[in-house]
């Protein structure tokens, strides 16, 4: 556990995004958030400064935490007994109501910039061992990649009623990793049908990449 978990800091932090995401950061106030950590006001503005430097210790805050599940996930990519996808998405569901409630008002931008660089790591190794070339560029594959990983904390409760099983639950989390595995591994277009799209684009095995 990271020392810091255990100070007042971190315990006003994780009240913050529980009122951030409950309220809004428009509509939440510093006196209730010292309300919710059981705190005073004055302690807040002590640790924090401001409600802007509050929201940014939490983006912070998670940028480090999802840094570290992602070398978790790098370290235990081979097969293994150790559901890192699972415990990934346990360690992150806590802070997902503030996640979407901060992604759907537009903020969160260093957090996202963060995942799609992550992301871009992972295509630009899994593009070396591709026969075709990329139809799009590596940023651009990376930046919608991430929004639609992100879609699922977004619009979790649709796809609860959706599946009929809340997916944040084990059994919904079971059927999300068993949705999403087959999904990336096969795809919904054949190499040849993804040709005819791309020459009815007018994209060209000589630009089929875009500006890298």
């Amino acid at each position: 556990m990271d020392p810091e978990d255990l100070t007042a800091r971190a315990r006003i932090r994780d009240a913050a995004m529980r009122h951030f995401g409950e309220h809004g950061y428009e509509r939440a106030t510093i006196r209730g958030i010292a309300e919710t950590a059981g705190v005073s006001p004055g302690l807040v503005r002590h640790h924090f400064g401001s409600k802007e430097g509050l929201r940014e210790a939490c983006d912070a805050y998670l940028i480090k935490t999802v840094h570290r599940l992602n070398d978790e996930a790098r370290e235990f990519r081979a097969p293994s007994e150790t559901n890192v996808l699972a415990i990934a998405r346990a360690e992150m569901r806590p802070y997902v109501p503030y996640l979407a409630r901060a992604l759907a008002e537009g903020s969160a931008a260093p957090l996202f910039d963060e995942m799609v660089r992550m992301s871009e790591e992972w295509l630009a190794e899994a593009d070396r061992g591709r026969p075709d070339p990329p139809a799009s560029d590596l940023r651009t594959r990376a930046a919608v990649g991430t929004a639609m990983a992100l879609s699922i904390s977004v619009l979790h409760q649709h796809i609860s009623r959706a599946i009929g099983v809340d997916v944040f639950s084990p059994e919904g989390d079971l059927l999300l990793s068993r949705a999403l595995l087959d999904i990336y591994s096969n795809p919904m277009l054949s190499r040849e049908d993804a040709a005819l799209a791309r020459a009815a684009l007018g994209i060209t095995d000589d630009n089929a990449g875009g500006p890298r």
